[in-house]
């Protein structure tokens, strides 16, 4: 089980097909694999929030980077309020969804929630992207059949599809006549 935390330590997104088929090929079973994961989540808290915290200490001593800290607090804001009115804990889980738990747990704090509550929003949203990523690797891998090649796949999907969504959300918006009939 140790390699399979392992990978999900990794931080950036390979790290979970890696690990789920890691798991599968060592018949763990998924309710295992996903506590696995949960515990990396909580490993990457411990670690992580220190630096935050001195982050925010150095921020707000140097006005350069206050200004460039309420600049990216207001750029949150702007990304959260896609999901709803306001920083509230959807918004925030669904920005830790689509990012990683590291922003979520950022923009939580930005928003005022201390480190339990905080890191409980990120990880909520980091869980369920696992899950979604778990499911369509073990899928995908079902259809193919090659490892290497459903690593390649969900990769692709991890990096392009975000992109994707975004060329098409903006294509859409364009398209779409202004509230009150205007063009």
């Amino acid at each position: 089980m140790l390699p399979v935390l392992m990978l999900f330590l990794i931080p950036v997104g390979g790290g979970i097909p890696a690990g789920v088929l890691l798991a599968r090929d060592h018949h763990i079973a998924w309710p295992v694999t996903a506590s696995l994961y949960l515990v990396s989540d909580v490993i990457l808290a411990f670690l992580f929030e220190p630096v935050l915290r001195l982050l925010i200490a150095v921020v707000r001593r140097i006005p350069p980077l206050a200004r460039a800290a309420e600049a990216v607090r207001l750029a949150m804001d702007r990304t959260a309020a896609q999901y709803g009115v306001g920083a509230g804990p959807f918004a925030l889980v669904m920005i830790a969804f689509g990012v990683d738990p590291m922003t979520g747990r950022a923009a939580a704090a930005a928003a005022g929630h201390g480190f339990v509550a905080g890191w409980a929003i990120a990880i909520t949203g980091d869980m369920l992207y696992f899950a979604v990523i778990m499911v369509a690797t073990l899928r995908l891998n079902s259809v193919l059949g090659d490892p290497e090649r459903t690593m390649a796949v969900i990769l692709a999907a991890m990096f392009l599809l975000p992109v994707l969504v975004r060329r098409v959300k903006a294509a859409c918006s364009k398209r779409l006549p202004l509230p009150g009939g205007g063009a």
